[in-house]
């Protein structure tokens, strides 16, 4: 069946309080999404996000990020008082996440909800707890440790806590105590909401598409607890690190950081760790986007020490043996594969072997920067078996790659959409839409920038820079009835819905 969906992040929703959360804004979207016909609300990671902002470099794979809780719905529990979250300041530009003020005043106001819940009478928060033991206590105590040790990475900490000696994890485990229960209480209140949250989208006919980073970050209690999992030494310091290689977006590849896996051992263990991610994050998503599919075909292997991605080398990976394992125990699970950048034979043909449906990104046909195949992107050469997106959060939005392109490739553009020099470069974006939605795959996911036809400054992430990346918000009411009604037009002119 044709469906189609708008890709924004919970981060980029509207609200009082600094930053999108899973508050009235959250269901307002999904009321706006049904009555356009919408099927999918296509996410970033929901991780709690730690150097960068970046939601692909996590503390965990298995967390939630505290600052999508919804503080009004605090203020219904009692939690927290109106007044108590109208004092913090959370910055002044709506259209902006302030990530320094977000960390300064969110994390004051958590604790005061804390210390009024009262968890030690809460049976559900004791079930919690106990039903998610396996990881949130390695996570809960790696926070604490993390506060505790002024937010410096884990291999920096004394040896003892650094190598999980018994009786460090026992006297930080008491010393620690109601640090480590705030850490639980937050995952707690973030569950609880997220799954009223994606109950109301799934009621209402709209499904979560979730996306998972292939790589964890490297100062993670993922890499703290696990390190067996992971090309990493005896001091815990990664031997190798994640990457691409150089491009024609850029130059020096992009360096990742993040510790490589040790599939030796993930194979030898029946892949039982990412077994167990994917179940966890399938509770959270009714379909999961896997990040840098062709990691798992063959990965790009950088050195530890180099200081740039053009100095390493690509290593094979665990290929369909993983996916045939992961369909053995979790049944045909809905995963589509990011295969984008580098596409060689081999990684189609793992594409295809995994019957799992790959990315198609429009602006990739016509962008000489791109590495792979221009003829993948085209939509006359697409297959039903595909996600056709317009950009995504990597990419400039339409508008803005329409300024960054070349004069012969914009030419190219209008020549395959049968358009003029003389027309606009929102029918132009219009037109890409059109193209992405009238394809023959059978999803169709647009980020909401383009349907707004905005251009560079309301980008989501450019790669391999730091510091101006995953603040686009949007204000209450930016998405006008004229913009819904045209998606619910287009929706239905297509086929999809």
């Amino acid at each position: 069946m044709r469906k189609s969906g708008i890709l924004l992040h919970i981060s980029s929703l509207p609200g009082k309080y600094g930053i999108g959360s899973f508050g009235k804004a959250a269901y307002h979207f999904v009321d706006k999404l049904k009555a356009a016909k919408q099927s999918y609300w296509q996410i970033l990671p929901l991780g709690p996000t730690s150097y960068g902002d970046s939601p692909y470099q996590s503390f965990s794979t298995f967390a939630g990020n505290p600052y999508f809780i919804d503080l009004e719905q605090l203020i219904e529990e009692g939690l927290l008082t109106k007044k108590e979250c109208d004092n913090i300041d959370f910055g002044t530009d709506l259209k902006k996440v302030d990530y320094k003020k977000l960390y300064e005043g969110r994390f004051e106001l958590l604790h005061k909800a804390y210390e009024r819940a009262k968890v030690y009478e809460d049976d559900k928060f004791a079930d919690f707890v106990y039903e998610n033991s396996k990881w949130l206590w390695d996570y809960a105590l790696f926070m604490a440790l993390k506060d505790y040790f002024n937010g410096e990475p884990f291999n920096t900490w004394p040896k003892d806590i650094r190598e999980r000696y018994d009786y460090a994890i026992n006297y930080y485990r008491e010393k620690l105590y109601f640090d480590i229960e705030f850490y639980q209480f937050l995952q707690y209140k973030f569950d609880e909401q997220w799954k009223k949250l994606k109950a109301y989208a799934n009621e209402n006919g709209v499904e979560i598409i979730g996306d998972i980073p292939i790589y964890v970050a490297m100062d993670s209690a993922d890499t703290w607890a696990h390190r067996e999992l992971f090309q990493m030494d005896e001091e815990g310091k990664a031997v190798a690190v994640a990457g691409c290689p150089p491009d024609g977006f850029a130059p020096d590849g992009q360096l990742w950081g993040n510790p490589l896996y040790n599939w030796g051992y993930h194979r030898d263990t029946g892949f039982k760790w990412w077994i167990k991610r994917l179940r966890k994050n399938f509770e959270n998503y009714d379909v999961i986007r896997i990040d840098h599919f062709r990691g798992f075909d063959e990965y790009y292997s950088i050195p530890a020490e180099n200081e740039t991605a053009a100095g390493g080398h690509w290593e094979k990976g665990p290929g369909i043996e993983l996916f045939n394992k992961i369909k053995e125990r979790l049944g045909d699970c809905k995963l589509i594969a990011e295969d984008l950048g580098y596409v060689t034979d081999s990684v189609r043909r793992l594409v295809n072997d995994s019957g799992y449906p790959g990315m198609k990104v429009l602006e990739f046909a016509f962008d000489s920067r791109d590495t792979g195949s221009a003829n993948d992107y085209l939509p006359h050469n697409y297959t039903r078996n595909s996600v056709v997106y317009t950009g995504t959060h990597d990419n400039e939005t339409v508008m803005g790659w329409l300024d960054d392109i070349t004069e012969k490739e914009y030419d190219m553009v209008l020549a395959y959409f049968n358009l003029k020099k003389s027309d606009k470069k929102t029918e132009v974006c219009d037109a890409l839409i059109r193209a992405a939605m009238g394809s023959v795959s059978d999803t169709c996911i647009i980020p909401i920038q383009d349907y707004l036809h905005y251009d560079h400054r309301y980008r989501m992430n450019t790669p391999s820079t730091i510091g101006k990346n995953w603040m686009f918000r949007l204000t209450e009411n930016e998405i006008d009835e004229n913009t819904w009604k045209n998606i619910k037009y287009l929706t239905e002119l297509y086929g999809r819905g």
